[in-house]
């Protein structure tokens, strides 16, 4: 794996031929984060949505794994290249959790599935913890058909801190208890532009676009 901080190429570069891509997700947030970072390389971010493609399953414990089901998914109903993201905030003190069940961890416990009830299961966790510290990790598999033997991969962790209430109201996820100490805010107080450019996606997609140079 290269570099996480690879400088070699920014997303305004032009990385690839690739032209309209199927993200393999209906996530709202993930959408504008990418779409933002890939309308300037010349790339055209489609929702599987829109071309009717339904969730994948995502029944593997690895984040890498589930991110290539979910792009060989996208593609295989398509026809067209696919990325697809598996990402989730991983909390020292809980071992790692939520991790790869970031986006349904209260449910898994019983509760709803909503962010309001992930947050509210995690502060509950680390209530008497003193070990704040956590990280958002993306990894990012892209495929340029369904059956390609060698999909790119790229990932990225973003540091930070546990809050024991939220603050900001941009975002999604675990955002609003983010706490990203070198610019004191969490990850809902920032501005899209700021988040987009020191984000665990944006490190990941920096790594990615570089990669497309290599193999263009």
């Amino acid at each position: 794996m290269s570099d996480l901080h690879n400088d070699r190429m920014s997303p305004g570069q032009p990385s690839s031929s690739l032209g309209k891509v199927v993200l393999a997700s209906n996530n709202a947030g993930k959408l504008r984060e990418f779409a933002a970072l890939l309308d300037a390389a010349g790339i055209e971010l489609i929702p599987q949505g829109a071309l009717n493609v339904p969730e994948a399953e995502e029944p593997h414990v690895t984040f890498v794994e589930n991110a290539l089901a979910k792009a060989r998914h996208a593609a295989k109903l398509t026809g067209l290249p696919a990325l697809a993201d598996d990402s989730g905030l991983c909390v020292r003190a809980l071992r790692g959790a939520p991790g790869v069940y970031s986006a349904r961890y209260a449910q898994r416990a019983g509760g709803e599935k909503s962010d309001a009830a992930n947050n509210a299961r995690v502060v509950e966790q680390l209530s008497g913890e003193t070990d704040r510290r956590a990280y958002y990790f993306c990894v990012l598999v892209l495929v340029r058909h369904a059956d390609d033997p060698e999909p790119l991969i790229a990932e990225g962790r973003w540091h930070g801190e546990m809050l024991d209430a939220p603050r900001g109201a941009n975002g999604f996820g675990y955002d609003p208890y983010f706490f990203l100490p070198a610019l004191n805010a969490s990850a809902a107080e920032l501005d899209p532009a700021v988040k987009n450019a020191s984000s665990h996606r944006a490190i990941a997609l920096r790594e990615l676009l570089a990669r497309l140079t290599e193999v263009a």
